[in-house]
């Protein structure tokens, strides 16, 4: 178990008050070591230790997948909780996983439910990974929920890299025509004005552009550098208040191609989440709040929130859908007919694989068409500089001539 250190306040027998730093493996050993000191506890508290910069670990998607894999394995072959947690523990090299463990552990030994455990980390575990393993460990069936909550991180995380990969390429064609035309406009193009100089002539007006943009690059080119943390910046500012935010995510909804694609994506979510959670034995009403908690686009999130109340007040969740008109046709009536059947649920999950299907197949037409527009792009501005001074040139010599 790993060790921390604590600092504590304590009083002795003759009413002194005691200061001191002790290492134990939990609080509650610290107050037995006080209490065997003949010193009463007054306050216990674990030091925060600093990590020098940049060495702080955080546990990502991948590392949350890779343990909830190896809960599922150990909770699967009847392994009591606490040694499921000991033995993940000792096979994990990552401290910060390390460390999230042994609290769960803790907590656990200390009488908590794992749900209450894993809800005391919002941080790391998600409001729809906490219900499912709350309605596991309420139902007694935990071992037949899990496999389904890593199947659900699993094809999220899945889904999320095929659409990052897709993308590699053509960002890296992007930055390196960028730089080629940065490095053209900086070396290439300031050679041409040594030689109008030398011409004395008046220089025509596009070569006159693109010397002066030139100079300007020289001279000022590094401000370049601020225009991506610019952009970063500008976009938290619209995420500052939920007003912004709404506004932000109805202009993405409404955009060409894009909206549909987030529209898509966004349902996968919905549907994936709703029906993992309808899966595990979850009320619809408890499954639809949590749902709407786990969207990302605030404008669908609202809807979901009026979506809940018209279901709440009786009316079907397709039929709410439907009225609400911003989800697809398909998964408002495929949510009807899974009402009438019975399999919502199963329906749910159905339909979040073909929303995947359809974002990945959108997206990999859309890089498709993207390499050669970019390169397109890249070589109608090479080619208009080269035209362009090549052009300045020849017309200045006809004058001369």
């Amino acid at each position: 178990m790993a060790i921390h250190q604590y600092t504590y306040q304590a009083c002795d027998i003759e009413g002194n008050i005691v200061d001191g730093l002790e290492s134990a493996e939990s609080e509650q050993e610290i107050v037995t070591i006080l209490q065997r000191q003949q010193l009463i506890p007054l306050k216990v508290e674990q030091q925060v230790q600093n990590s020098p910069l940049f060495a702080r670990e955080s546990i990502k998607n991948s590392d949350l997948i890779d343990f909830t894999d190896g809960l599922c394995t150990l909770v699967e072959a009847q392994v009591p909780l606490d040694r499921a947690l000991q033995l993940l523990h000792n096979i994990t090299s990552k401290q910060a996983v390390q460390e999230m463990i042994e609290d769960l552990r803790r907590d656990i030994k200390e009488g908590k439910s794992l749900a209450d455990a894993l809800q005391k980390r919002p941080k790391i575990f998600s409001r729809m990974y906490v219900n499912m393993v709350h309605a596991g460990e309420e139902g007694g069936i935990l071992e037949q929920l899990l496999p389904k909550l890593a199947d659900f991180l699993s094809a999220a995380e899945e889904a999320k890299r095929t659409i990052l990969s897709s993308l590699i390429y053509p960002i890296i064609l992007a930055v390196v025509g960028l730089l080629s035309v940065i490095l053209l406009l900086v070396f290439v193009v300031p050679s041409f004005a040594t030689l109008f100089e030398d011409m004395g002539s008046n220089i025509p007006p596009a070569a006159a552009f693109l010397l002066n943009l030139s100079d300007w690059l020289q001279s000022y080119g590094w401000t370049l550098i601020g225009i991506p943390l610019l952009a970063w910046y500008c976009w938290h500012l619209l995420d500052a208040t939920p007003e912004r935010r709404l506004r932000r995510d109805e202009k993405l909804l409404s955009l060409p191609l894009f909206g549909t694609l987030i529209l898509q994506s966004e349902s996968s979510r919905f549907a994936r989440t709703l029906g993992a959670l309808l899966g595990a034995g979850n009320p619809l009403l408890k499954a639809l709040h949590i749902a709407t908690g786990v969207m990302e686009n605030q404008a669908l999130s609202n809807s979901l929130a009026l979506i809940e109340e018209s279901v709440r007040g009786g009316v079907s969740l397709g039929q709410a859908l439907v009225n609400d008109g911003k989800f697809p046709v398909l998964l408002a009536q495929l949510v009807i007919v899974g009402e009438e059947t019975g399999r919502t649920g199963t329906i749910l999950d159905k339909l979040a694989t073909t929303f995947d299907s359809y974002v990945k197949q959108q997206t990999s037409r859309l890089v498709a068409l993207l390499e050669p527009l970019l390169i397109l792009i890249l070589g109608v501005i090479v080619g208009g500089i080269v035209i362009t001074m090549l052009s300045a040139i020849f017309s200045i010599n006809e004058v001369n001539y």
